[in-house]
């Protein structure tokens, strides 16, 4: 496939790897934006991958309430400084992602948050909607995979479609890693918490 200038740029800014090294991670994965960014992290030409085991323990909890009063949030976005976490692109950030969490009910913020006895469930809710297919074993088990993905995908804020750009069709980690390629530092979204009135405590 053609890889074109735009695209490099986009990820270029996301990474802040080289453009050489952005263009190759796009040929060698098809243009998929997300395999790009492990492909250069595995490499170690990711500046966002080298910036990510650094302590967070600045930054702010910022909080969002919808029109109406009906939902609001509170998220603890961290960074490594109180100087980055004055700048406009952080504060952007954390109005952002509020946001979106208001608008995408996230369960969790990554996949490795979610707790083992959800995933048993769900695996087990996948199979039982596959038990009359007449499918192979292995078949079913892709599928289960397949549907598990999916889950992730709606229900931990990092895998998510970030609806505040819904036209970029990038995901949350991938607007963090724009910003931490941008100010130089890692920024990590801690924990965060989802109200909506009349909902089960």
């Amino acid at each position: 496939m053609a890889v074109t200038a735009q695209d490099v740029k986009k990820l270029r800014e996301m990474t802040g790897a080289g453009m050489m090294d952005c263009k190759k991670a796009l040929l060698e994965t098809g243009g998929d934006f997300q395999q790009a960014v492990d492909f250069l992290r595995k490499k170690g030409l990711s500046k966002a991958a080298d910036k990510a085991g650094r302590a967070t323990r600045e930054g702010g909890v910022f909080s969002y309430i919808h029109a109406g009063n009906r939902v609001g949030v509170l998220l603890e976005l961290n960074c490594e400084t109180d100087f980055v976490a004055r700048t406009d692109e952080f504060q952007q950030l954390a109005k952002g992602l509020t946001m979106h969490i208001a608008a995408g009910k996230p369960r969790f913020v990554r996949r490795e948050d979610v707790d083992e006895a959800t995933l048993a469930r769900e695996r087990e809710i996948y199979r039982e909607q596959m038990k009359d297919s007449g499918k192979p074993a292995q078949v079913i088990d892709k599928i289960v995979e397949g549907k598990l993905n999916k889950f992730f995908e709606e229900s931990c804020l990092l895998d998510q479609v970030y609806l505040i750009d819904p036209d970029a069709k990038k995901k949350v980690q991938e607007v963090i890693h724009e910003v931490v390629a941008k100010l130089g530092e890692n920024i990590q979204v801690a924990r965060f918490a989802r109200f909506e009135l009349g909902e089960d405590a």
